[in-house]
């Protein structure tokens, strides 16, 4: 897939406030500070569509951008941000599950896990929760250009025997790394291949 035009449409906490009709959407997720912005960037070839903080935990709301006139991705909220305070988490949490339970065109949820650390708990709560409600999701390892092909492999082996103590069979996964432009084509060959497979 080429993305030839992306465009920035709407932000909002309210899913039925989302845009309108009946185009595939494929959201982004991940705890704060997991490369979501740079990923989205690097995805899209727009170097400011969403943006970067140095401070982790910024995006509150959920973000549609349009892509090439034909479906949308969508930005949604970093998980997990302590210093966000218990109500500040709370309204995070009823705005990424109002999005994932309500939108029906919601086709993949892509979580975004870093490469660098061991499987963290939220993460794997989080995965679970996808799994409790029937979300079709995907896992994409982010940052492999800041970790060594061996920790990488290890790293992942461990998500993976952690997922596997609850599920059955394991979920596609992908690896990028944002800077040096991994993984685009595997992410958006996906995502072209289930737009054409929804609408057959």
């Amino acid at each position: 897939m080429i993305i030839k035009d992306a465009q920035f449409l709407v932000s909002n906490t309210d899913v039925r406030k989302c845009p309108e009709g009946t185009m595939p959407e494929f959201a982004f997720i991940g705890r704060s500070n997991v490369g979501k912005s740079s990923l989205i960037n690097m995805l899209t070839n727009r170097k400011g569509l969403a943006m970067t903080s140095s401070t982790p935990g910024k995006t509150m709301l959920v973000n549609h951008f349009i892509i090439n006139n034909d479906w949308y991705l969508v930005d949604l909220p970093g998980y997990g941000y302590a210093r966000r305070g218990k109500e500040g988490r709370e309204q995070i949490r009823t705005v990424i599950e109002n999005y994932i339970q309500e939108r029906m065109q919601l086709t993949c949820l892509f979580v975004l896990i870093d490469s660098r650390l061991e499987p963290q708990q939220i993460d794997l709560e989080f995965i679970e929760w996808l799994g409790e409600n029937g979300v079709p999701f995907c896992i994409i390892f982010t940052k492999i250009d800041k970790i060594g092909k061996g920790k990488l492999t290890s790293n992942r082996h461990l998500f993976e025997q952690k997922l596997l103590e609850n599920w059955e069979e394991l979920p596609l996964m992908f690896e990028t790394s944002s800077e040096h432009r991994l993984g685009k084509e595997e992410v958006l060959g996906y995502i072209e291949s289930v737009i054409r497979e929804v609408r057959k």
